[in-house]
């Protein structure tokens, strides 16, 4: 297998865990023969100090013609302005839109080893393992009209949470179809007792169902659901969602995980490329430190293996890898332990076989 890989390292820690996802496909790629091309460009804070644009038309285009994008991080109190005229975030939400990948997958798996590292009960997170499917494209942070007007005196700014039926449809379906590979059972996640485009969303959910009988599916306002993933997260399986009501309930989830470092994401479209990226942010505070927790970078690249590549061996092994090394005690410091970034990934990779 070859494959052009483009790296968008971006912002804070983003250089580094990128650095390790790196490592571990170069290790798997010598174990199995394959042959990955790596190519690096610039998104983010780092993108606006060197080009005054978060994201150029140029790296889009070296994106859209690579075979996967795998990302770091964006942004950071540097580029933190509320009145600026572009944002680290923007380059992330033009890239999404370019790429064309309108379904985020955050997997959110409790490793036995890490239950302590919870702030919730032990008993509530065995079993934990849930498929957060996020719609990525439209939805608050790409709807028009958006912005700010002043008329005598007053400040007056607009977010239109806009939505297509057909933005909507595709990622339901999707969510049915991976639903159907687990435990045949969805919560869908909406605000339909107040929001227009929310009552959409569940009247398509329902179509979609009844086309699908062998999935159970379960409608469930976004707060409800944000009680359900400390009261009861064992129970979840698949959940789907839009664009900001995925954003906010994925990163409440990672602390079941016991660390945002250690969730990954897929972000995928009609087509097999995918981008890549933890779900993390770019933590200035422990940036070029060496102690970032490098675990949501590689088992992204997992998915990139299993998505966009196909292979699904090689991700499995890449997985069952992190997973021995957490239960060897294997940490970072966000999970109690001393290891540096690059030691996490030393004890990873001499697992990988």
């Amino acid at each position: 297998m070859k494959a052009n890989i483009l790296l968008l390292p971006g912002d804070g820690i983003g250089p580094e865990v990128v650095a390790e996802a790196v490592r571990v496909l170069e290790n798997i790629a010598g174990k199995c023969g394959h042959s990955f091309f790596f190519s690096e460009r610039l998104i983010g804070g780092c993108s606006i100090d060197k080009f005054g644009s978060s994201l150029t038309d140029e790296t889009l285009a070296d994106c859209q013609a690579a075979d996967a994008v795998l990302l770091g991080a964006v942004g950071g109190p540097k580029w933190d302005d509320p009145l600026a005229t572009d944002r680290p975030e923007r380059g992330l939400l033009a890239l999404r839109k370019g790429l064309k990948v309108f379904a985020n997958l955050r997997p959110v798996k409790v490793y036995p080893g890490l239950i302590d590292s919870s702030p919730l009960k032990p008993e509530r997170l065995k079993g934990v393992d849930i498929l957060f499917l996020r719609e990525l494209t439209g939805g608050l942070y790409f709807g028009f009209p958006k912005g700010r007007t002043e008329k005598d005196g007053r400040v007056r700014v607009v977010d239109s949470m806009e939505y297509y039926d057909y933005e909507i449809r595709r990622i339901v379906e999707l969510a049915f179809t991976l639903a159907k590979t687990r435990k045949n059972k969805i919560i869908s996640v909406d605000k339909a007792n107040v929001l227009e485009s929310s009552r959409l969303w569940r009247q398509i959910v329902t179509e979609v169902g009844a086309r699908n009988p062998e999935v159970a599916f379960e409608h469930v306002l976004v707060d409800t659901a944000a009680m359900r993933i400390i009261t009861g997260p064992a129970s979840m399986d698949v959940v789907v969602t839009e664009n900001m009501f995925g954003d906010i309930l994925t990163d409440e989830a990672s602390v079941l995980a016991g660390s945002m470092g250690m969730l990954p994401s897929a972000s995928l479209g009609e087509t097999s490329l995918g981008l890549y990226e933890p779900i993390h942010g770019s933590a200035p505070d422990i940036s070029g430190q060496g102690i970032a927790n490098p675990v949501g970078a590689i088992l992204s690249a997992a998915m990139l293996l299993r998505y966009t590549l196909k292979l699904e061996t090689e991700a499995a092994a890449i997985e069952t890898a992190v997973e021995k090394a957490i239960a060897s005690g294997a940490r970072t410091c966000d999970l109690g332990g001393s290891l540096k970034t690059h030691q996490m990934s030393d004890e990873i990779i001499k697992l990988i076989s």
